[in-house]
Parts: C-alpha cells; sequence; structure tokens
C-alpha cells in the first residue's frame, strides 16, 4: 500500500484512522482498553533498521522509493484515545490516528496487535476482579501463553484490578507487585512434605505459602501447621472440589489455632468458578489460563480503519467501508460517556465531525497522547494512572454491567 500510495502521490494525503471494534465478545458487556501505554513507547521506537531494509531489499518485497521512505520513517502525527484502563463499548474510537496516509498506515498492525491482546486480558481479568470482590487476584498465566505476550498480560491483568503477578519480567519492566508460591515439583523432590515444608519455611520464613495437595490435604494442613506453627501465611489449593476443600481446610486450620492463615485457591480458575467460590472460605485467586487467553475471547475484536482522508480541494472527506457485516462509520470521532444526575453511565455518545455537547454530567473519553510524533500523555500514559481509570469507569457503570450472564453491552452507542 506504501509503494502505490507513494507512486500516486496519495501517500502524503492528511488521514484519520481510527481503531474500535464493531461489536464486543459474544455476551459480553463491556471491554477495558488496555496496552495504550506499551503501544506509546513501541511507536517512540519504531524504526527500520539497516537489517529490516536489508531483508526487504534482497526479498525485493518493495522498491527503491519505499526503501527511502521507510528507512526515514518516524511517526510525526498526532494520536488521541480512551484513557487506558476505560471501558469500551461498540464503536468506541478507542484510538484515533491523525497523519499523512504512508505514517499512519504502516502502524495498523502494530496498534492492532499490542490493543487486541491487551484489552482482551484486560476485559477478562476486569471480570474476574468483580467476581472476586474484596479477595485479590494473583496472575499466574506465564507458562500458558509466549513469553513476551506473559509480560504484558500481567500489566494488562494489573490494569483491571489483580493485585500481583508470579511473572517477574512485569515486576521488573513495569513494577507490576509480584508474588508467588512453590510447584508440586518442590514437594516431590523431597522425600516427604515434611522435609519439603521445612526446608521452605527455614528458607522463606513462616509466612510463606505452603502446597498442601500434592498427596492427602488433610495430613498436609497438619503437617504444615507443625513445621510453621500458626502463624503460617497461607495455604494453597489446585486440584479437587475447592468447595468443599476450603471448607473443610479453613475448618481444620482454626482447629489447629491457624485462624489468620489464609487459603489460596488456584487450578483453571475463570469468572465463573471464581464467582462459585464466593461463599467458600477462600482468601485469593490465582489465575492462569483462563486469563491470558481472554477467557474464552482471545482478542477484543478491534480493526484500524481509515475514516476521513484529504481531498483534492484540501478539505477532509469521510470515507467509509460498506461491505457486508464489516461496515463502518466515517468521520473523524469525537466521543463522551452520558451519565445521568447520580453519574451512572447511560450511553456512549460518538459525535462525528463535532464534538457532541455536554448535557452538564457528561464525561470527555478522548485524550491527547501524540502530538507532531511527541508523546504528550503524561499521566494518562502510566500504569497506576490505568489502574485508577478503570476502578473509576466500572464505578460508573450500571450494575446490570458486572452481571456475568450473557447479556447486551451495558449501554447503547449512539452517533450525532
Amino acid at each position: 500500500m506504501v509503494q502505490a500510495a507513494l507512486r500516486s502521490g496519495a501517500a502524503s494525503r492528511r488521514c484519520v484512522f481510527e481503531t474500535f471494534a464493531r461489536r464486543l465478545p459474544e455476551g459480553r458487556r463491556y471491554g477495558v482498553l488496555a496496552g495504550t501505554g506499551r503501544l506509546l513507547e513501541e511507536i517512540e521506537r519504531f524504526r527500520f533498521g539497516d537489517n529490516e531494509i536489508r531483508a526487504l531489499r534482497e526479498r525485493r518485497v518493495v522498491d527503491d522509493e519505499t526503501l527511502d521512505f521507510l528507512a526515514g520513517y518516524r511517526f510525526d502525527g498526532d494520536i488521541r484515545g480512551y484513557a487506558e484502563g476505560e471501558a469500551w463499548f461498540p464503536g468506541s474510537p478507542v484510538l484515533v490516528v491523525e497523519s499523512d496516509f504512508a505514517h499512519g498506515v504502516v502502524l495498523e498492525t502494530l496498534v492492532l496487535s499490542i490493543l487486541n491482546h491487551d484489552s482482551a486480558v484486560a476485559s477478562a481479568a476486569s471480570r474476574m476482579t468483580g467476581a472476586a470482590g474484596s479477595r485479590p487476584c494473583i496472575e499466574m498465566g506465564s507458562r500458558r501463553t509466549h513469553e513476551e505476550a506473559a509480560v504484558a498480560a500481567a500489566r494488562a491483568a494489573y490494569i483491571s484490578g489483580f493485585a500481583t503477578t508470579s511473572n517477574l519480567e512485569a515486576g521488573r519492566r513495569w513494577g507490576v507487585p509480584t508474588a508467588g508460591t512453590a510447584a508440586h515439583s518442590f514437594t516431590l523432590l523431597h522425600d516427604d512434605e515434611r522435609e519439603a515444608f521445612t526446608a521452605q519455611v527455614e528458607a522463606l520464613g513462616v509466612g510463606t505459602t505452603l502446597l498442601v495437595d500434592t498427596y492427602d490435604v488433610e495430613r498436609a494442613v497438619q503437617i504444615a501447621i507443625e513445621v510453621a506453627g500458626p502463624e503460617l501465611g497461607a495455604v494453597r489449593l489446585d486440584s479437587g472440589d475447592l468447595v468443599v476443600q476450603a471448607r473443610e481446610v479453613r475448618e481444620q486450620l482454626d482447629a489447629l489455632g491457624a485462624k489468620n492463615t489464609r487459603i489460596v485457591v488456584t487450578s483453571d480458575l475463570d469468572e465463573y468458578a471464581i464467582a462459585a467460590l464466593a461463599a467458600a472460605p477462600v482468601d485469593a485467586y490465582g489465575v492462569g489460563t483462563r486469563l491470558v487467553t481472554g477467557s474464552g475471547a482471545p482478542t477484543a475484536g478491534m480493526v484500524y480503519k481509515l475514516v476521513a482522508r484529504e481531498g483534492d480541494g484540501g478539505e477532509m472527506v469521510d470515507v467509509a467501508k460498506a461491505s457486508k457485516d464489516k461496515t463502518s462509520v466515517g468521520g473523524r470521532k469525537f466521543a463522551l460517556r452520558r451519565r445521568n444526575a447520580r453519574g451512572v453511565a447511560e450511553a456512549e455518545v460518538i459525535g462525528i465531525g463535532v464534538a457532541p455537547e455536554d448535557d452538564g454530567d457528561d464525561r470527555e473519553l478522548l485524550v491527547d497522547y501524540v502530538r507532531g510524533g511527541e508523546v504528550v500523555g503524561g499521566d494518562h500514559v502510566t500504569l497506576e494512572a490505568a489502574r485508577d481509570r478503570h476502578e473509576a469507569s466500572m464505578a460508573e457503570l450500571p450494575r446490570s454491567a458486572h452481571q456475568l450472564s450473557r447479556g447486551e453491552p451495558a449501554i447503547p452507542t449512539t452517533y450525532l
């Protein structure tokens, strides 16, 4: 596309690209935007180096004019979008890129690969933390996805309320709080559980978490308290009927005087399993596979479409795709969340070409991220700001948004 546009002269036309999703994953009531901070970091260093140019030349992918353009590529346009952590709905313009065609179209795969993955994880994580209530969730999915996706997933989960991650690189790179437990292999390394538990407690202190379901749970809990004493930090359950086991273990711990020892449960949890454990005496949830795969929706379904371009006379012309089942709405978008007098969201209001009028209780959704190629997002791009934005965004949605049963989007999208 870049080569053909450079040849025709259209590459320099001013354009507006928009990232949005036509629909939510089936049955979902809202989505959560994540990945914007990662995307901005990538855009700042997005370059075609000598090795990339050489490979394109040797494989004759594009001509010399295009290679010259790519060799000097630096994004020099403007980007606005929803704050990271914000809820989104069908048609929400979560990212708006304004630049010439060539500079904007090159970003498409970068934008979508980051936002689709991270938003899928954040959306699933939001449903899980909502089901967990005040009980913390631990991200433990690194062994179920690509090594870099694991780091991104830990970040996205933290935005949506997860308390910690077992991924140490996410802690180093992003400052996400880290925590973890021993695996069954550590217990199996030793001759018996007493030896394993003793080694762990001596190395890590009584505040550690002991895995008690390698053999017999009841016996393991007894040994754990004998080794660590009643101040043992936690025990972890990773198999079986977790509701029944949690109740039995709680009774046993209390009887042994370990009333403050927490119970952590793992084992292929998702939002539905977490909700089912609400009445059980569980203190924390460790979530892996279902989180990093979006709990059945591994992509947010976002697309990156040209919605406006410069006409022959220099004016901006709205453009839209009309393909069956894949239509888009042309025109540069503005967005606000319409709220009632109690501050509860009622609609996603999208203005085409002009900003919709605030009726007094509304909240503007688009913030500036990049101007003239320079990142200006400031506080909007920090991880803690994204986490705070998610919490505030969830708080203003109607109650129906937090139901796990299948349903329509929590609020409608209206175009003006």
